[in-house]
């Protein structure tokens, strides 16, 4: 019997140093502008953004050695959307990345997402939480850029994109409008 049942739990340390250094070209979060962050999430009616978790997760788990799940954090961002954030923030030190505030953004993005029972016109507050994401995405390009110069930056629209702005963008003025029309 090797293991010892008494022994303390231990945990996985990530030398993000050594992995900074790795000559891979692949980002370490998913890479995309901020201009697109923001117009996709107001077009998709924040659905673009259980996406852009999604595949942040899945970018980071890539480059770690950690066992988590992308699908379930990306689900659940109320719960995760900090642990995503402080990681963005500790990646790099070095970078102005650091100087990222984890802990009120996620605050405001998670009050900012559960405003969407508010009654009438109220609730198109809740599409401010794309606000909390704009400076997240912004240290995540940062960290990119330095841990993968040569990196896409996932700036231009794909088909899908245009898609989805050519539907969801009508479907938003019309909710908008809707929301303030008087009935007599």
């Amino acid at each position: 019997m090797d293991s010892n049942p008494y022994a303390p739990p231990t945990s996985i340390l990530i030398d993000h140093a050594a992995l900074q250094s790795s000559e891979t070209s692949a980002p370490v979060f998913f890479p995309v502008s901020v201009v697109k962050l923001l117009i996709m999430s107001l077009c998709t009616l924040g659905m673009y953004e259980y996406y852009w978790f999604y595949k942040n997760w899945k970018a980071y788990r890539s480059h770690s050695i950690e066992d988590i799940s992308p699908f379930w954090r990306a689900m659940f961002p109320l719960f995760f959307c900090y642990s995503l954030f402080d990681r963005v923030r500790k990646y790099n030190p070095d970078s102005s990345a650091a100087n990222l505030l984890a802990g009120p953004l996620a605050t405001a993005w998670i009050i900012s997402s559960l405003l969407w029972k508010l009654p009438n016109a109220y609730w198109l507050v809740t599409f401010m939480s794309i606000l909390a994401l704009l400076p997240v995405q912004a240290s995540i390009n940062v960290v990119n850029q330095i841990a993968a110069p040569a990196h896409e930056p996932n700036s231009r629209f794909t088909v899908w994109n245009w898609i989805a702005v050519g539907l969801g963008g009508p479907f938003l003025l019309l909710a908008v409008y809707g929301t303030f029309i008087t009935s007599k």
